[in-house]
């Protein structure tokens, strides 16, 4: 057989090698860290073999785009110059591929704790009483100045203090608390 035969059936014997071997070591390993950014491991399992079939489609596509060499091969030294590029060629594609892979997954992750942080552990039970309004309580004998609301104009916009156009609407006073059920 011609040398360029042979450097193709080695080429393809590595490459298919390479591509399975990192296949299983990634799906096994990367299970744990699909749990981990999907938070469910049904999902997790089933994006991992999704991940695993596209990383498959898309590396042996390549192996076989690539394996045709224009290159003469006049002896077993260029073969096996040619073959490494190759070779050297199929293993920054699988290192591309795992980067995007672990990249975007990660980004995934980080947005999913970023929007868990944000949200409460229960939902609000009721609302809270206003705090007392400053001079609200307090008496100082002088009309309109402190008292309890109601029983005076308060100043302040909208705080019921007779303007050119009469009396304005008297300010709400704090709301009660919630009745236990």
């Amino acid at each position: 057989m011609d040398d360029k035969v042979w450097m193709y059936l080695v080429y393809l014997a590595i490459s298919i090698g390479l591509t399975v071997w990192v296949a299983t070591t990634l799906s096994r390993n990367g299970l744990v860290f699909l749990e981990d950014v999907f938070a469910d491991s049904r999902l997790a399992q089933a994006v991992n073999q999704l991940l695993v079939m596209g990383f498959y489609l898309l590396n042996l596509g390549y192996v076989a785009v690539a394996m045709r060499s224009t290159a003469r091969v006049a002896d077993a030294s260029r073969a096996l110059e040619t073959l490494s590029l190759k070779i050297g060629l199929v293993l920054l594609v699988l290192g591309v591929l795992h980067f995007f892979n672990v990249f975007f997954l990660g980004r995934y992750r980080r947005g999913r704790l970023r929007q868990q942080e944000f949200q409460p552990p229960l939902p609000p039970a009721g609302r809270l009483p206003m705090p007392p309004l400053p001079g609200a309580l307090g008496g100082s004998g002088v009309p309109g100045q402190g008292g309890m609301p109601g029983q005076g104009a308060m100043p302040g916009p909208g705080g019921g203090v007779p303007g050119p156009g009469g009396p304005g609407p008297s300010r709400p006073g704090p709301v009660p608390p919630p009745a236990p059920a």
